[in-house]
C-alpha cells in the first residue's frame, strides 16, 4: 500500500471536500460531496454523539445512498450545517426523487467547540450558512489543520484540526480518511512531540518524530472539561460495497482512532465514523479484500488524525497551543 497522489480523501475519484470557517467564532463546517450519490454507513463508539439522519444509514432502511456527508463544529447548533448543504444540493436539482420533488440526503455529525476562546455571541445560528459555503467551494484539493470543522477543535493539551490521508491498496482499491480531531484524549505521547500514530506514518507526513516512549502505568488526566469533545471522521473508498459492508468498514476504521488517540471512545466523546463507497472498483476476493480494506481504513484514519493536529495553526485567543507552536 502507498499514499495516493494527494494523500487526501479526494484520491477516491468522484469525491470533493469543501471547508468554511469563521475565525472570530473559531468554528467551521466541512462537507464531503460526490459527483453522484454514494453508498454510506456509520458506526458510533463514543458516549456523547450528536448526529443527523444516521438512522437512515442502517442497511434495512429505504434509502441506500446519500448525496453528501457533513462534519461540523458548534455542538447541537452545528447540525444546521447539513441544512445549508441540503439547500445547496436542492438548488443543483440533486437528491432522492419523490414525485416531482428532490430531497437531498445529507447525514451529519458535530463536535463541541463552544468553549475554545471564540466569540459565540451570534444573533443567528451561523452553521446553515457555513454548510452552504463549504459546499460551494468543494474541490479535490483542500487544506488541513485549522480549517473547516477542525477550526476550533482541541485535544488534550493542544489544538486539534482537520486531517486527511489516503492509501492505494495492492488490488487497486483506493481508501481515504477525513477527520475533525477534537478529542478528550491525547494524540502525542506524554509531554513530547511524538504522535501515537507514529508507527503508521508514511513519507514523514507528520514530522517524522520517531516512535517515542510510552509509560503504560500513566493514567490519563485530560485538561479539557468533560463533554467538550468528539472526533468525527469519514472513511471513503472506490470499492463496490453494500450498505452493510460500508457499515462494517466504518466499524473497522475505529481501530485507527484507538491507535492515534489515548484514550479514545470515552463516555465524554461522541466518536463517530461514516463510511462512503462510490462503487467504481469491484473487489474480486470479497472476504479477504474486505479484511484488507478495513485494515487500510484504520491505517488511514490514524495517519489523518496526526496530520490534522500537526497542521494546526496558532490563532488569536487560542486556549491551547498548536503542535507546531509548542514543539518546533
Amino acid at each position: 500500500m502507498k499514499p495516493g497522489p494527494r494523500n487526501l480523501i479526494t484520491d477516491v475519484a468522484g469525491l470533493r471536500v469543501g471547508n468554511a470557517q469563521d475565525e472570530v467564532i473559531k468554528t467551521g463546517s466541512t462537507v464531503l460531496v460526490g459527483d453522484a450519490p454514494f453508498t454510506a454507513g456509520v458506526h458510533i463508539m463514543g458516549g456523547a454523539p450528536g448526529t443527523r439522519e444516521t438512522a437512515l444509514l442502517a442497511p434495512d432502511k429505504l434509502v441506500q445512498q446519500v448525496d453528501a456527508l457533513v462534519l461540523s463544529g458548534g455542538s447541537a447548533f452545528g447540525l444546521d450545517a447539513a441544512s445549508g448543504v441540503a439547500d445547496g444540493l436542492r438548488a443543483q436539482d440533486r437528491g432522492f426523487r419523490v414525485g416531482d420533488q428532490r430531497v437531498p440526503i445529507v447525514p451529519g455529525a458535530i463536535l463541541f467547540d463552544l468553549l475554545n476562546g471564540g466569540d459565540k455571541g451570534w444573533a443567528e445560528n451561523p452553521y446553515k450558512a457555513l454548510g452552504r459555503a463549504a459546499l460551494e467551494v468543494a474541490s479535490e484539493d483542500f487544506t488541513l489543520g485549522t480549517t473547516g470543522a477542525g477550526t476550533g477543535a482541541t485535544v488534550d493539551g493542544l489544538k486539534g484540526g482537520l486531517g486527511s490521508a489516503s492509501l492505494v491498496m495492492d488490488n487497486g482499491v483506493t481508501v481515504g480518511a477525513l477527520v475533525a480531531v477534537n478529542a478528550l484524549g491525547a494524540v502525542t505521547m506524554g509531554d513530547g512531540p511524538t504522535f501515537w500514530a507514529a508507527p503508521w506514518e508514511m513519507n514523514s507526513e507528520f514530522g517524522a518524530r520517531g516512535m517515542g516512549t510510552n509509560d503504560p502505568s500513566t493514567e490519563p488526566r485530560p485538561e479539557a472539561r468533560l463533554g467538550e469533545n468528539t472526533t468525527i471522521a469519514i472513511i471513503a473508498t472506490d470499492a463496490d460495497l453494500t450498505q452493510a459492508q460500508a457499515t462494517r468498514l466504518a466499524t473497522a476504521a475505529h481501530d485507527g482512532m484507538a491507535r492515534a488517540i489515548h484514550p479514545s471512545h470515552t463516555p465524554f466523546d461522541g466518536d463517530l465514523v461514516f463510511a462512503a463507497a462510490t462503487g467504481a472498483h469491484a473487489m474480486p476476493d470479497a472476504d479477504f479484500d474486505a479484511l484488507r480494506l478495513g485494515h487500510a481504513a484504520a491505517t488511514c484514519l490514524a495517519r489523518a488524525i496526526a496530520r490534522g493536529v500537526y497542521a494546526a495553526k496558532p490563532a488569536k485567543h487560542d486556549t491551547l497551543p498548536a503542535w507546531a507552536e509548542k514543539f518546533s
